[in-house]
């Protein structure tokens, strides 16, 4: 059996983070993932799907994500039933994610309470990975600048500029 997600969206409003009678936490939110084809009249739908993450992610979520910023999450589809306030049965489906990925630095999104300092594009929070967004190098053999004028996509060396690239012989690795 498979149940695999992966997601590229914008958040449609801020994370709400919970915590449970334990005091797990956890956070829900909203993506907004554009559809790969246009409707009738040209414009292209979106799907608004719920997303939930637990423990040290969704405090890293609700701290660094805001509406409007883009995220990538990986994750599982999961249903669930509840007895709503009419005692009718309620299902739900949403994403369980497993990883949450912060796709854009944090200045490239206007205003609210992620103002400041560089951050995003390679950063992910798993369940393996707890650091704090702003210490230590996740992958200290990546090359990780602190400017807030680029992402990561600016650091391609192959990048098309027009100009051709001369690699000799002894570059190539076979």
């Amino acid at each position: 059996m498979m149940n695999r997600v992966v997601l590229v969206g914008r958040l449609t409003k801020d994370p709400d983070l919970r915590y449970t009678p334990n005091g797990v936490p956890v956070a829900t939110f909203t993506l907004a993932v554009n559809r790969t084809f246009s409707n009738q009249q040209g414009d292209r739908d979106a799907d608004f799907i719920n997303c939930v993450v637990w423990r040290k992610p969704a405090e890293n979520v609700a701290n660094y994500l805001k509406k409007g910023s883009l995220a990538g999450v990986d994750g599982r589809i999961q249903t669930r039933n509840y007895e709503g306030q009419d005692g009718k049965r309620v299902y739900v489906t949403e994403i369980v994610a497993d990883s949450v990925q912060f796709l854009e630095p944090r200045s490239s999104s206007a205003g609210g309470r992620n103002e400041g300092g560089s951050y995003g594009a390679q950063r992910s929070y798993n369940d393996n990975n707890y650091d704090n967004p702003f210490g230590g190098n996740p992958n200290p053999n990546q090359n990780q600048r602190n400017n807030d004028n680029f992402t990561r996509v600016d650091d391609d060396p192959f990048a098309n500029d027009g100009k051709t690239i001369d690699i000799s012989d002894d570059d190539l690795p076979f």
